[in-house]
């Protein structure tokens, strides 16, 4: 594979680009961060219904773009490189998981409105602290009735659909982990938003008392279809998390150059430089391994599952050493709340860990190279 973007790619990111240097300059994250929505209605109208990113991977049978999962990629970087706050990443991967299960009917009922930006949509999976894979389902579907806890649900507390994973329990054979569609405001469903470390991405915790739920794919079980809608997941985490690295990396260097101490810019001392180099080599690698991942999606590459876990592991360790360095070189105002560092230092403890940390995705890329 190879790694340079074509023209129509190159066009994608400089859209992108422009929209995102407008839309979601820091002090737009910051007003958005504080708010219990934590998106802006009417940029995600634009993003979605104007500029079509919520569509960019959905075929255009069912009113998407058509785009590949390496074109979502540059989106995600873009995203992550000006820390977007809104639903971009649970809608998307709610669309993901429907095109994985989902019959044709099913998919032409539900991705045209996810495609318009029209529903919010999202993806409900986890359950227990530090555990990422799908042994640990246990919230209950039981003759298409949801019992059960889930937590780190991405804009839970505002989807309109809900794409929840389950452990089926009708005592057939093909009992299992299912995929099942509710709608946000279903009785017996309680939505909790809760605090955590990285406010410009809203996780909720949701409580299912009896929800009536609608089954997606037909019966049997579809634990491999989750692990591969994770994967999928994973893969746009990593290509978001380069892109937040890239803007500490460009926020770092200008910084060097500009702060003048002891008669000269802090960017001219070799312990700097090194710094700055460091950087840069962690950056540069995390791209090689996400665009690669990415490239992988786009041409169902079967080396993909170890490819997603590679690129998560890259991603999420250079994500965190840079936003550390770029703090240390800020020096004093670098842990102050007024200078910008610490909400991309936020952003990546928080990536470092969502959809399985480091040593998680070493193990599993130990697992699948060997099978």
């Amino acid at each position: 594979m190879q790694f340079t973007f074509n023209e129509e790619q190159d066009q994608l990111r400089a859209t992108a680009q422009k929209f995102l240097a407008d839309k979601s300059p820091t002090v737009e994250v910051r007003r958005i961060m504080a708010t219990t929505e934590g998106y802006d209605p009417a940029v995600w109208t634009q993003l979605s219904s104007e500029l079509g990113f919520t569509a960019t991977h959905i075929p255009e049978a069912y009113g998407g773009l058509g785009l590949s999962y390496a074109e979502l990629g540059i989106v995600f970087e873009e995203m992550g490189r000006s820390l977007l706050c809104a639903p971009f990443f649970a809608t998307s991967l709610a669309a993901t998981a429907v095109m994985n299960v989902a019959t044709e009917s099913e998919k032409s009922d539900l991705l045209p409105n996810i495609a318009t930006g029209n529903r919010i949509a999202t993806f409900a999976v986890f359950e227990t602290a530090g555990k990422w894979g799908s042994d640990s389902i246990k919230l209950s579907a039981e003759n298409n009735r949801l019992n059960g806890i889930k937590r780190y649900v991405l804009d839970g507390h505002i989807a309109d659909l809900l794409i929840v994973v389950a452990r089926t329990n009708d005592g057939n054979e093909s009992d299992g982990i299912g995929f099942f569609l509710i709608d946000g405001n279903a009785p017996g469903l309680r939505r909790r938003l809760v605090n955590t470390v990285d406010a410009t991405r809203k996780l909720s915790e949701l409580e299912f008392v009896d929800v009536t739920a609608r089954r997606l794919g037909g019966d049997g079980d579809q634990t491999a279809k989750l692990e591969d809608t994770l994967d999928l997941a994973a893969i746009a985490l990593a290509n978001e998390m380069v892109g937040g690295a890239q803007r500490l990396v460009d926020e770092t260097v200008k910084y060097a150059v500009e702060r003048i101490q002891f008669g000269r810019a802090i960017g001219s001392f070799q312990a700097i430089k090194h710094k700055c180099a460091d950087m840069l080599l962690d950056v540069e690698m995390a791209k090689s391994a996400a665009y690669y991942a990415a490239a992988a999606a786009a041409s169902h590459d079967p080396e993909l599952p170890a490819l997603a876990s590679l690129a998560k592991a890259s991603a999420s360790e250079a994500f965190t050493r840079i936003a550390a360095e770029c703090i240390q070189i800020h020096g004093g105002i670098g842990f102050t709340w007024d200078n910008d560092t610490h909400l991309w230092f936020k952003r990546a403890k928080s990536s470092e860990v969502f959809f399985g940390d480091p040593t998680y995705h070493k193990e599993q890329l130990i697992n699948r190279w060997q099978h």
